[in-house]
């Protein structure tokens, strides 16, 4: 509940930071006070760091998770309303599941099979007015870079499930330091040296990179290596549904009548292809509650 809250009101932070600074500095910034913030709390908790091995499931999972998909977020959300960018996230589930039956032990149904053909009608449902501008339109491609970013998190949570033991403290810390090592740069080539533009915009930041990106980023670790890329995934049930209640409230977002039919495409898919975990996580709430 707490993840599905932080991320789905995540899109609408981005679309208020946007206000006053561009989209490589959105991420950077983000990426860069997450890894401070957890740098700190790695360094008080005397936290051990990550051994050998660890190493390309450390580079995978930052770039996967923090540098790519922030970037394609922000650039996006300047096409595309943030509901639009957390209805997107929606998609995680259904990509997740053929990596999954690739490189874990989680293999693919029948029942998986429909439940991803059905999300993926939702997709091109969710697509719909984007495509009148063209392939190269920047409707369309707002909206690509939101699925893209779902795809790059659907992978890095396969990287993150396969990464050997580690402390997921101190594995969060390193994927933000990741994250941050090419986005610098490229912020000062393209954007230049950040500017104060504003206490709206400037908290905004500030509340990205503490909440959905290092306490979130910790949480996400912490659920992945205990529970499975399939378990976190679940949580993408909650985040649309705060993207848009945020959007709406906040953002007076206009919310067409395809975003919902989209929703419901979508979760159905999810729902029908991961009904066996859905009963298990079920009967395993109803046994703790006993």
């Amino acid at each position: 509940m707490t993840l599905g809250l932080i991320w789905g009101g995540t899109f609408m932070v981005v679309a208020i930071a946007l206000e006053g600074h561009g989209p490589i500095t959105v991420a950077t910034a983000r990426t860069t006070l997450g890894a401070l913030s957890l740098l700190i709390l790695v360094r008080i908790m005397g936290r051990p760091w990550p051994g050998r091995g660890t190493g390309p499931f450390v580079i995978g999972g930052g770039l996967l998770s923090t540098a790519i998909p922030f970037s394609l977020l922000s650039w996006g959300q300047q096409y595309v309303p943030s509901a639009f960018a957390g209805l997107s996230m929606a998609m995680l589930p259904l990509f997740v599941l053929p990596l999954a039956h690739v490189f874990t032990d989680e293999k693919m149904s029948l029942r998986k099979t429909i439940g991803v053909g059905l999300g993926f009608v939702g997709a091109l449902i969710l697509f719909g007015p984007g495509l009148s501008g063209g392939l190269a339109g920047p409707g369309f491609m707002g909206q690509l870079a939101c699925i893209a970013a779902a795809l790059c998190y659907a992978i890095s949570s396969v990287v993150t499930r396969r990464c050997p033991p580690v402390d997921p403290f101190s594995f969060a810390a390193m994927t933000l330091i990741v994250g941050a090592v090419p986005l610098i740069p490229a912020m000062l080539l393209i954007e230049g040296v950040p500017r104060f533009e504003g206490l709206r915009p400037g908290l905004a930041i500030l509340f990205l990179g503490l909440f959905p990106t290092a306490l979130a980023a910790l949480i996400r670790v912490s659920v992945i290596r205990s529970a499975g890329t399939l378990f976190l995934t679940l949580v993408n049930y909650m985040v649309p549904l705060w993207s848009i209640f945020f959007g709406w409230l906040i953002l007076s977002e206009d919310l067409p009548l395809r975003f919902f039919l989209a929703l419901v495409m979508i979760l159905s898919g999810v729902v029908v292809s991961q009904w066996n975990s859905l009963k298990r996580i079920r009967l395993r709430a109803r046994a703790s509650g006993g």
